[in-house]
């Protein structure tokens, strides 16, 4: 199944495992010291695909999302070192979840051709 959706399929997985980061800044934007993350979709999208992706029986696409994933700094310090922007961060995830819903109409409109295909309807 993944030879059928192929990038798309990755593509998906990995905007999902995105917009789980951005929705954990959300839910952590009052805990003191909490660290903003992001993952950089082109990485984990090159790293994923490339051969060594998922050696030694990992996920490969936990693991292109573990390398792509950052610290993102702050625009403004806060006094508890919490390095969330409220603000930037449902922007960020706005935008992620369009990005992901493009990608899952992809998918859809794949499955769809291939049921076409199957049943001849």
């Amino acid at each position: 199944m993944s030879d059928f959706l192929g990038l798309h399929g990755t593509a998906l997985i990995l905007r999902e495992q995105r917009l789980q980061v951005l929705a954990s800044n959300l839910a952590n934007a009052d805990t003191p010291g909490f660290q903003a993350q992001d993952m950089d979709f082109n990485t984990a999208l090159q790293a994923a695909l490339s051969p060594a992706a998922g050696a030694g029986g990992e996920d490969p696409y936990q693991s292109a999302a573990n390398l792509a994933r950052y610290d993102r700094p702050s625009a403004q310090p806060s006094l508890d070192g919490n390095t969330v922007d409220t603000a930037r961060e449902q922007a960020a995830f706005s935008q992620a979840a369009l990005e992901y819903r493009a990608s899952m109409t992809f998918v859809e409109s794949k499955v769809r051709t291939m049921l076409t295909a199957i049943t001849g309807q």
